[in-house]
């Protein structure tokens, strides 16, 4: 859910507004009324990096796979 509050209350309860958005809320900072900012959750990805390393094959410098292409398709590969 959506709160709204002033740019003072922002301020003056950071903290308390951190903890929301960690929860999963949202938080708009708006000046006179009118939207400003919008705080959210840091979007991290909860899969850790590297996560389909050995996964998909490598090919090694000297492959020949594209030595076997039509010139044609080759030259649509190298544009």
């Amino acid at each position: 859910m959506t709160k709204s509050v002033n740019v003072h209350e922002a301020k003056t309860h950071l903290s308390r507004l951190l903890d929301e958005v960690e929860g999963g809320g949202e938080v708009v900072i708006a000046r006179a009324g009118h939207p400003v900012a919008r705080l959210v959750r840091e979007g991290r990805s909860e899969r850790p990096e590297g996560w389909l390393a050995g996964v998909w094959p490598t090919l090694p410098p000297d492959s020949a796979l594209f030595d076997a292409l039509p010139d044609d398709e080759l030259d649509v590969w190298e544009r």
